[in-house]
Formats: structure tokens, sequence, C-alpha cells
């Protein structure tokens, strides 16, 4: 319950050298920043989910973007950098941010008053953070073994990863944790920042 907020996790990734850099980008002090990015990232996390929800072609891509997160670091294969490296690279969750950062910059822009072409400048930074973040909140979720699982799909707001053909059992392991129902309470709880 006292887990971190999503939005705190993206703000201690960023660490203080990338906040003064966001900082300096926005003519703001630290707090500044930190308020823009908590913002920012609550309007990208908010769109992810409302595109997750939405039985369309974006709908599979985002539900697809966060079933290539929550497999690429498989737990125990040796990868040394492979699996969480290849996704930090880029992949299908780069270009779905790529794709939300200029409705959410125009919003965020609306809603502080920064120019746009700030906030896309200040998106641009956070999306790297954006995949450390889902990783290694994938990761720790898919650590607990079979929980996820049998968490329960019925509380899950994510329509099942079995309306995406070939997304959910693609590269997964039979009877590997994600598959099923798991991937939704997994993408709830890696936007969410744990039980509300």
């Amino acid at each position: 319950m006292s887990e971190p907020s999503f939005q705190d996790d993206v703000i201690n990734e960023l660490g203080d050298d990338r906040l003064t850099e966001i900082a300096g980008l926005l003519g703001t002090d630290a707090n500044g920043a930190r308020e823009t990015v908590a913002t920012t990232v609550g309007a990208m996390t908010g769109d992810l989910q409302a595109k997750a929800d939405a039985d369309d072609d974006d709908g599979n891509e985002v539900r697809q973007a966060f079933a290539e997160v929550t497999e690429a670091p498989p737990a125990g294969v040796a990868t040394l950098g492979g699996g969480l490296g290849g996704m930090l690279g880029g992949g299908m969750m780069a270009g779905v941010l790529a794709k939300v950062s200029k409705p959410v910059a125009n919003a965020v822009s609306k809603k502080t008053g920064i120019p746009a072409p700030t906030v896309s400048r200040v998106i641009e930074l956070l999306i790297p953070v954006l995949l450390a973040v889902f990783a290694k909140r994938a990761a720790g979720k898919a650590g607990g073994a079979g929980a996820p699982a049998s968490a329960g799909g019925a509380e899950s707001p994510i329509p099942s990863p079995g309306a995406v053909p070939g997304a959910a059992g693609a590269g997964a392991a039979p009877g590997a944790p994600a598959a099923g129902g798991g991937l939704g309470d997994l993408l709830g709880q890696i936007l969410g920042g744990g039980k509300k």
C-alpha cells in the first residue's frame, strides 16, 4: 500500500541531473520541474490506460507493447543486459510513447500554460526514463512468479490479452504468469503504482 506512485518512480529514476536539465528547459526550479514531470507522466499513463481499454487498433498496439514489456526481462535466463537492454533501446513501447507524445504535450500545455513544443522536449527526455521504469516495475511484478496470474482478471480494467491475436502468448513460455488475465492486472500495477 505504501508503494511509490508511478510518477514518483519516474522522478526518482530521472535523478537530479536530468531534473535540473528539465528545470532549465522549463525556466523553473526543481520543484516546478517535478510538478511538470508529474503532470506529464500522469497524462501519458492516463492516455496509455485509456488506449489499452479501447477495443481498436490503438488498444491492441498498447496491450501488445505492455505484453512485450512484461516478457522482455525473463528472470533466470542468461540475458546479461540483453532482455532489459533490448527493451530500453526501443521496441514497441517506445513507438507507443512517441505516438501519444503530441496529444499529451498539447494537453499538458493547455493545463500548465507551458508551450507545447517545450513539453514535447520534456517528453523526449522522459521516454527513456518511462521505458526504464516500465521495465523495472514489470520485472518486480513478474518476479512474484505465480501470484499475478491468480490475482484475479475480474478486477482488471484492461480487456483480456486474449483479445489481442498472438500478443499474450507470442514469446511467453507455457504457463508463464503474464499470460491470461495477469497482463491486465500487471498493466494496472505498472501504471497505477499499486493497489489503491
